[in-house]
């Protein structure tokens, strides 16, 4: 079973759905493999948790 991990920005629950749905339904297609066998996880990251440049991006406008 392939594993798919996406890491971002806090989504609603719409928003995970909407995703869920559309990188399965583009994982089975690219893979030849049934829906049911994908695993989508999804992973939200606080801003406050990342930094770029040396910068969380919570204190980046």
């Amino acid at each position: 079973m392939p594993v798919i991990t996406i890491e971002g920005p806090q989504l609603s629950i719409e928003q995970k759905r909407e995703l869920v749905q559309a990188v399965t339904e583009s994982a089975s297609n690219v893979m030849k493999m049934p829906k049911h066998s994908i695993i989508v996880m999804i992973k939200e990251i606080d801003r406050e948790n990342v930094g770029v440049g040396g910068l969380l991006l919570s204190d980046k406008k």
